[in-house]
């Protein structure tokens, strides 16, 4: 069976909103490609001119917010010098026929995640991630908290110049704005739907799942089960096909359903 023929193709529906989908195909790995070399990662502990390393305080907009402490932070908050949104109204609003402009009414800061300049989060100790987690969580309370005309809160990160971060030193990014995006919505409404008709959060649904279920990695051209492994840890071939051990129905390689 050449590589084309066992690839996975797959369309895999979102649990929480149902009506959003993606489609997976493995075989597009194969395509011919113009080979390109890996990105080096920057490692280095502390770079003399980088805004974000310690001692060049200076260089960037003041704390706004730091963990454990301003003096000695591990984790710092300043606004973003080149904010997607600005808490200055500029006057922008527009309505004209059916076109809709609102201003572009908002807050952007940049959390430094560490005083280590190339230190990655999967380097990051426990201790310090849950810092930097509470950080996220305590400037969403108190931005929502001083402002009424806040809807919605993201806290995002970018890795790499590929993902588009402009910093080599790790960094997260806090964006506020007025608005509510649809996906948002679609996701409060369907969770909201489930806990109607379960009377349970599908949020802790799913850890469940991911925690409990156990699952049988069988090969079709060995005839015999490779492994038995949590369902979270699972990456299958062509040649193999999973059996779960709650009796819910499973699709196997895309065509059959069975009821374990």
């Amino acid at each position: 069976m050449s590589k084309a023929e066992s690839s996975i193709r797959e369309i895999r529906i979102n649990p929480i909103v149902p009506s959003e989908s993606v489609l997976v195909s493995t075989a597009r790995g194969l395509r011919p490609r113009k080979e390109e070399a890996p990105v080096e990662r920057d490692i280095r502990e502390h770079v003399e001119k980088c805004p974000f390393c310690v001692g060049n305080e200076s260089m960037t907009p003041p704390t706004v917010a730091a963990w454990p402490s301003a003096e000695h932070w591990e984790v710092r908050v300043v606004e973003n010098l080149f904010p997607v949104l600005s808490p200055q109204q500029s006057g922008n609003a527009l309505n004209f026929g059916l076109q809709k402009v609102i201003d572009g009414y908002g807050r952007h800061e940049v959390v430094i995640d560490h005083r280590n300049h190339g230190i990655g989060v999967s380097d990051m100790e426990v201790r310090h991630i849950e810092g930097m987690f509470s950080v996220f969580r305590d400037r969403m309370q108190q931005i929502y908290a001083s402002d009424s005309r806040i809807k919605y809160v993201l806290v995002f990160k970018n890795f790499g110049a590929a993902a588009g971060a402009s910093i080599a030193h790790s960094h997260s990014q806090i964006v506020a704005m007025p608005v509510v995006p649809e996906n948002v919505v679609n996701e409060l409404t369907c969770t909201r739907q489930y806990y109607e008709k379960f009377h349970q959060n599908i949020f802790h649904t799913l850890v469940d799942e991911a925690l409990t279920f156990e699952a049988t990695i069988y090969d079709r051209n060995l005839e015999k089960c490779d492994a038995k492994l949590m369902l979270d840890s699972i990456l299958l071939n062509g040649a193999s096909f999973l059996l779960l051990s709650n009796r819910l129905p499973v699709v196997l390689n895309g065509k059959y359903r069975f009821y374990l």
